[in-house]
């Protein structure tokens, strides 16, 4: 028999984090915690407040529920949990890492034995230009050479001065440059911003419109002068037909993956499997989970073997973090076997 229970956990952010969706101070999460005679396993149920689609009143209720039915088993679970996909993706890392020899190393690889790396890109996030110009600043100087710059809080050409600027400085064969609007651009200047993004050799934009506008962005992803992917619009579509059909569709040139927002392990691998049918490009990305959610991440990542710097750096962001191997170095982030965990609940 196993155990089950649950523990809520508040990441406080290093500094004030804009989006387009406001400032962010803090990130709430929950972490779950299996007993199986004298072995644990441990999962993060990743919920983000405003985007995520189980962001619901009685997420506590379902989670207490699972505790209660974890004997269920995990195909089972899944199957009653398929409008929850961050509790989907804490139960698939919590019964992975139980019947794990070592509870954090859920995906044995070169990454985890410290002798890979996985390419990441720099993000910078939205604030007054000064401050985004710093933060570029930074990032560059400690080696990326792939960010990841959050537009569509302050005006429009300001951003796009800091973007002339940093391709007069570096070339796109030396930085690449990807911008997320989260939904920020109206469909009526969409294509005109895009247009102007162009420009400076982006390597693509993420969501330039609002999800649910799908004729909207399938026309943009035909009309497009750069890549654009699809985000925010992966969230809550459950169905593999209605994921095949949201692909064909619009037609996006690139898909990114936040499995705490899509379904975990076993819903990101379809939407890959769906994207690569359709020639679609991928990545992954966290969703500013811990460092128990990054882990898994990241050793899941790996072991996809994709080309693409991910989005997978967030993990120096908080305070509070659960301390770990895990390390962002020269624009990579690298298990350091020489560190330990320390996770006490």
């Amino acid at each position: 028999m196993i155990k089950a229970s649950y523990k809520k956990y508040v990441l406080n952010f290093k500094n004030p984090s804009g989006t387009s969706r406001g400032i962010l101070k803090t990130k709430e999460t929950w972490f779950i915690i299996l007993q199986k005679e004298n072995s644990y396993g441990y999962g993060e149920t990743g919920l983000f407040r405003g985007l995520s689609i189980d962001d619901v009143y009685n997420y506590e209720e379902k989670l207490q529920w699972v505790c209660k039915n974890i004997n269920l088993g995990l195909e089972n679970l899944l199957a009653e949990l398929i409008e929850f996909p961050s509790i989907q993706f804490g139960l698939e890392q919590a019964f992975t890492s139980l019947l794990s020899k070592d509870a954090f190393n859920l995906f044995p690889s070169k990454f985890t034995l410290g002798n890979d790396i996985i390419p990441i890109n720099g993000l910078i996030w939205m604030g007054d230009k000064d401050f985004m110009k710093s933060q570029i600043k930074n990032k560059i100087e400690a080696g990326f050479s792939c960010i990841k710059m959050k537009i569509g809080a302050i005006d429009f050409d300001e951003e796009l001065t800091l973007l002339k600027a940093i391709r007069k400085e570096y070339s796109s064969n030396e930085i690449e440059l990807r911008v997320d609007a989260n939904g920020a651009f109206h469909t009526t200047n969409a294509l005109d911003k895009l247009e102007k993004l162009a420009k400076f050799d982006i390597h693509s934009i993420e969501q330039p419109i609002k999800q649910g506008q799908v004729e909207e962005m399938a026309y943009l992803c035909e009309k497009t002068p750069l890549p654009i992917v699809l985000d925010e619009e992966l969230i809550g579509v459950f169905s593999l037909q209605k994921k095949t059909a949201l692909l064909q569709l619009i037609k996006p040139q690139y898909i990114i993956l936040k499995p705490s927002l899509v379904g975990g392990f076993k819903g990101s691998s379809e939407w890959i499997k769906f994207a690569e049918q359709n020639n679609i490009g991928w990545w992954i990305t966290s969703a500013l989970e811990s460092n128990i959610g990054l882990n898994a991440i990241a050793q899941f990542t790996y072991t996809l073997q994709s080309n693409l710097p991910q989005g997978l750096g967030t993990g120096s962001l908080f305070t509070n973090n659960i301390e770990s191997p895990l390390e962002v170095k020269n624009g990579a982030l690298l298990y350091n076997t020489k560190l330990n965990w320390n996770f006490k609940f």
